[in-house]
């Protein structure tokens, strides 16, 4: 678990997870709206962000979060594992809403949070599951073959798998071990249970 792309609908949790699993892991999470936007939201070219990419995906460690459909073949096809967090619209739209009263708009780069709600950002969200979803579940399915994938359905999946990293990598550490994450799931620790599946 050392290579880890984060994927998912705004506002459900992605920069969060990255940077809890960077804290647990040991590894500074990179989050690509800050890369892809400059102070005045206007976008890097496309060519330019995916060699950036081309870049980051060669490093021993990292963690990236971010959609981006066009590029994410390079995270997949270069990660180690994969987390999908596929949750409904509705728990979505409330983390834009709990993301915009706790940190207020415009760009955070600290802590990865770029809030601009727009009427065709809270369209992208409520066809997300239906749009984009199906999308990025065959890019998965073509480009991170080699990945273990992680699909978590809901806030109470991602806090139970951030726990069990967090409970893995403590325990790693005290027995002097790489810190990597749980190593396999028991029980549907990961797989198949609260919510959570391998895709």
């Amino acid at each position: 678990m050392d290579r880890i792309a984060i994927i998912g609908c705004g506002g459900s949790g992605k920069s969060h997870v990255a940077r809890a699993l960077g804290a647990a892991l040991g590894i500074t999470p990179v989050h690509l709206d800050a890369l892809y936007y400059n102070q005045d939201w206007n976008p890097l070219p496309k060519d330019e962000f995916a060699d950036l990419q081309h870049d980051m995906v060669t490093r021993p460690r990292w963690i990236i979060d971010g959609n981006y459909a066009s590029s994410l073949p390079i995270r997949l096809q270069a990660a180690d594992t994969v987390i999908f967090l596929d949750l409904p619209a509705r728990s979505c739209l409330a983390g834009i809403a709990e993301r915009r009263l706790r940190h207020g708009a415009g760009q955070h780069d600290a802590i990865g949070v770029y809030d601009r709600i727009t009427p065709n950002f809270v369209h992208y969200i409520i066809g997300y599951r239906r749009q984009m979803a199906p999308r990025v579940r065959r890019l998965i399915a073509e480009h991170a073959g080699n990945a273990e994938v992680i699909a978590l359905r809901s806030r109470r999946a991602s806090r139970r798998y951030l726990a069990d990293v967090t409970a893995a990598t403590t325990a790693g550490s005290l027995s002097g071990e790489h810190p990597s994450g749980p190593s396999q799931p028991s029980g549907g620790a990961v797989a198949g249970a609260r919510g959570e599946s391998r895709s």
